[in-house]
């Protein structure tokens, strides 16, 4: 049971799609990992399809819950644990968002882990509209939460200069605008702490996607899109944190790496 006197250990990742990340070292993955809950982002599958490419896993005794989009082929979020939630909840209030497959929580115990893939945006289009609108609605909910919270995902925002390589570059590119990273900044003035940067402080990265044009993942020139945003007393428990970084570009099951939290 996780709870405020137990640690827990939390990883999430951008998959890119479930049922190829399944055939390409995911389910090795989750058999050797010591994690406790794995929040997943892009399944882009429907329930079913998700829980076919999960089998051996759920068949060695992970739990699954997930949130499938309504959209073909986008988002979709779930979450992998070790032991049965004792609540689950799909979607945070919004008419919009409700069927998007973008947010999914459950509670373990008086811990409640979260699963949220943001959109990617693309600047002065549809598309970034459609991210804030997201953005206004998804930050009203996360301050209104209370009690021990950890949301993780693929938040498709760098925070700050030190969370992408390229950040001269990337000025007026989707996922450093200044409105976006003013979100990020209002969430932790609100008391979200970003706990792998806390447990990282004044470095570059660490990286958690790469592009797989180019040299990027070779030459590390990647962002640092996937966090964990926690509050509460686990935001205090936060002991280490790491970037599962495949060893070799051949080795990657996804453009993003796991990244994992141990909470005290």
């Amino acid at each position: 049971m996780y709870g405020s006197d137990v640690g827990i250990l939390c990883s999430t990742v951008n998959v890119n799609g479930i049922r190829a990340a399944s055939t390409k070292g995911m389910l090795d993955w989750l058999a050797a990992t010591e994690v406790d809950v794995v929040c997943l982002q892009e399944t882009r599958a429907t329930d079913a399809q998700t829980a076919t490419a999960l089998a051996p896993a759920l068949d060695a005794g992970w739990v699954l819950s997930h949130a499938e989009p309504e959209s073909k082929g986008r988002a979709g979020v779930g979450i992998l644990s070790r032991r049965t939630p004792d609540a689950v909840r799909i979607g945070f209030g919004s008419a919009e968002f409700a069927n998007s497959g973008r947010y999914i929580e459950a509670d373990f115990g008086d811990v409640t882990v979260a699963s949220v893939y943001v959109h990617s945006g693309e600047e002065n289009t549809p598309k970034q509209d459609e991210k804030y609108r997201f953005m206004a609605e998804f930050g009203a909910y996360l301050k209104a939460k209370q009690g021990d919270f950890v949301v993780t995902g693929d938040w498709n925002i760098a925070p700050t200069e030190l969370d992408l390589k390229n950040w001269k570059g990337n000025q007026k590119s989707a996922g450093f605008l200044p409105e976006e990273r003013e979100w990020i900044a209002d969430l932790i003035a609100a008391g979200f702490k970003d706990v792998v940067r806390e447990l990282h402080p004044g470095v570059s990265g660490p990286y958690s996607w790469w592009s797989y044009r180019g040299r990027a993942f070779d030459n590390d020139s990647g962002w640092r899109i996937d966090y964990h945003l926690a509050r509460g007393d686990i935001a205090s428990r936060a002991k280490s944190a790491i970037v599962e970084r495949a060893a070799a570009y051949d080795q990657r099951w996804s453009d993003h790496a796991p990244v994992t939290v141990q909470y005290r």
